[in-house]
């Protein structure tokens, strides 16, 4: 009983909805899978707003509409709450196209935290106000709606990779970095195939004088994500699958449903051709707090990369009512 209430409990990221995709394609086990899914998926992560977003007029379908899912890994060790999000990502799908981009939000980004109403860093969202208040951030800086979210901890991300067997991740440079465990990885570059514990310290990693700071972790982060899903859609073998199911555990939690997955599978051959887009910014200390001030033309530019690959009606700067030049400095 313990563990059928654990698996009704049982939520998963959108990676895992991804690689599971493959899963379903690949392999000729479908029937189990759909079993197995079954049992643990369910849609009772739901929003204070409900299951539509306010830039909706009506709400979306995975299985027949474009739609975005916001990706958050939040940092929080055993027992603490209201922890602040080191990684976020938005996954927008085009079922036209069958495309995917995957957005990289810097968590130092300087942006309006909408019911705060007061500039702070992006991940803080998430801290004071939960999913709600990061997804409302998330979109007035985007201006794009969030139809769905999925929020893994970083633990869960170590259990994952390992009941995968691992990852392989093109390292870009060579450091050396402490995993959770408290052990040091040497990272070299090339391809380097990865642990859990290394894939967490790899994604991390941010302090090395050439690692690019926040967007370089950024784009570790994308790697990652990346690997995983590669790894999973080329995963065949079928006594795993209870595995990586059960390493998702309590780590995390969507509002993504079963049937939500089942409609994905028309994006499996999208999986390995992701677009990947970071967004820029300046470096800057105020009042002794690093903070990443946004370029606002690169802000416009991914509003109206996104909003196209959402179908959505493309504004020009001047005539939106978006960021203005104030906003980011402020």
């Amino acid at each position: 009983m313990r563990r059928k209430r654990r698996k009704r409990k049982m939520l998963r990221n959108i990676v895992i909805v991804l690689s599971l995709i493959g899963l379903l394609v690949i392999g000729g086990v479908t029937w189990y899978i759909s079993d197995k899914l079954t049992e643990v998926f369910t849609d009772d992560e739901q929003l204070e707003r409900g299951d539509k977003s306010a830039l909706r007029q009506e709400g979306v379908s995975p299985s027949k509409d474009n739609f975005s899912v916001l990706l958050l890994g939040d940092d929080a060790r055993p027992g603490e709450s209201g922890a602040r999000t080191d990684a976020i990502l938005v996954a927008t799908f085009n079922k036209d196209e069958h495309s995917i981009y995957l957005t990289s939000i810097p968590r130092d980004m300087r942006v309006e935290i909408v019911g705060k109403s007061e500039l702070d860093k992006i991940n803080h969202a998430y801290a004071f106000g939960g999913i709600d208040m990061a997804i409302n951030t998330v979109e007035q800086f985007l201006d794009i709606p969030i139809d769905y979210y999925s929020v893994i901890n970083f633990n869960g991300l170590v259990e994952i990779v390992d009941a995968l067997g691992g990852i392989d991740v093109d390292v870009q440079l060579d450091f050396r970095e402490k995993t959770p465990s408290g052990e040091y990885v040497q990272f070299q570059k090339g391809t380097q195939h990865l642990n859990g514990d290394a894939a967490l310290a790899y994604s991390r990693m941010r302090k090395h004088p050439e690692g690019g700071g926040d967007r370089g972790r950024g784009q570790r982060q994308q790697q990652v994500i990346e690997a995983m899903i590669n790894k999973a859609g080329g995963f065949t073998t079928i006594t795993k699958f209870d595995e990586i199911l059960d390493s998702i555990g309590d780590n995390i939690r969507t509002n993504l449903s079963f049937p939500n997955l089942i409609s994905l599978q028309g994006y499996a051959k999208s999986l390995s051709q992701i677009e990947m887009i970071q967004l820029q910014g300046d470096d800057a200390r105020i009042d002794n707090i690093y903070y990443m001030i946004p370029y606002e033309d690169n802000v416009y530019e991914v509003q109206d990369m996104l909003k196209r690959h959402l179908g959505l009606a493309v504004q020009s700067a001047d005539d939106s009512n978006e960021l203005t030049s104030d906003d980011f400095s402020n």
